[in-house]
């Protein structure tokens, strides 16, 4: 198996495939807490909780950005124009209805620069 990083999208894809590993770990790292009553996996307990949501989102939003980069009605792709639309507005709406509060509202660096405009 060879892996060429040639251009962007290899390098996007990666990325992507990297924060899903992050997930998958955080995500059996909750389980594994929530069922468990050692003293030491409890507490890292909200970690795991934070990098679950945090990740998730981001795999979303890149999910959905690779959906309207790869199925743009202007791009000259061998699928079916309706299929084509249909995925370009499915990674539309995905995109538009991601938990945005994650990274808006919780967010400590949203907080920290609230206060200082307050």
């Amino acid at each position: 198996m060879n892996i060429k990083f040639e251009t962007t999208l290899d390098y996007f894809l990666f990325f992507i495939i990297f924060i899903k590993i992050i997930f998958a770990i955080s995500y059996f790292g909750d389980v594994i807490s929530k069922h468990t009553n050692n003293y030491i996996i409890n507490e890292l307990d909200p970690r795991f909780l934070y990098w679950k949501d945090r990740t998730e989102f981001i795999f979303i939003a890149c999910m959905s950005l690779l959906l309207i980069y790869h199925f743009n009605p202007h791009n000259s792709v061998p699928v079916p124009k309706d299929t084509n639309i249909l995925f370009f507005i499915f990674g539309c709406i995905l995109l538009f209805t991601a938990n945005w509060s994650l990274f808006f509202k919780e967010a400590k660096w949203h907080t920290f620069i609230s206060n200082l405009l307050r």
